[in-house]
């Protein structure tokens, strides 16, 4: 599934559009590499997504689109880690520096 249908179907983002932009800007990582929207996202994949002050990682348990619209889409996905960042910095300065640490 497109990570930008991903973010949709899961409500990790309100609108497809957002998704996109986000994507675009380098405010979604799959795996650790920044993304484009139409990147494949499959079960097992980590999605870091830097919102305006937090730090969202997921792990997707679900890439089927009508198993997604069938059951909750909270249920397609497991929230890994989510940190506040300070809105005023990047927050993916931070948080390489704490994977490289």
């Amino acid at each position: 599934m497109r990570l930008d249908k991903y973010l949709k179907s899961t409500r990790l983002v309100k609108r497809r559009t957002s998704a996109q932009e986000m994507a675009t800007v380098g405010a979604v990582r799959v795996n650790g590499r920044v993304c484009k929207p139409a990147t494949d996202v499959r079960a097992g994949d980590v999605i870091e997504i830097a919102y305006q002050s937090r730090l969202l990682t997921v792990v997707v348990l679900c890439d089927d689109e009508l198993a997604l619209k069938k059951c909750a889409p909270e249920n397609g996905y497991t929230v890994q880690s989510e940190k506040r960042v300070d809105s005023s910095k990047s927050p993916w300065e931070e948080h390489d520096r704490d994977r490289r640490s």
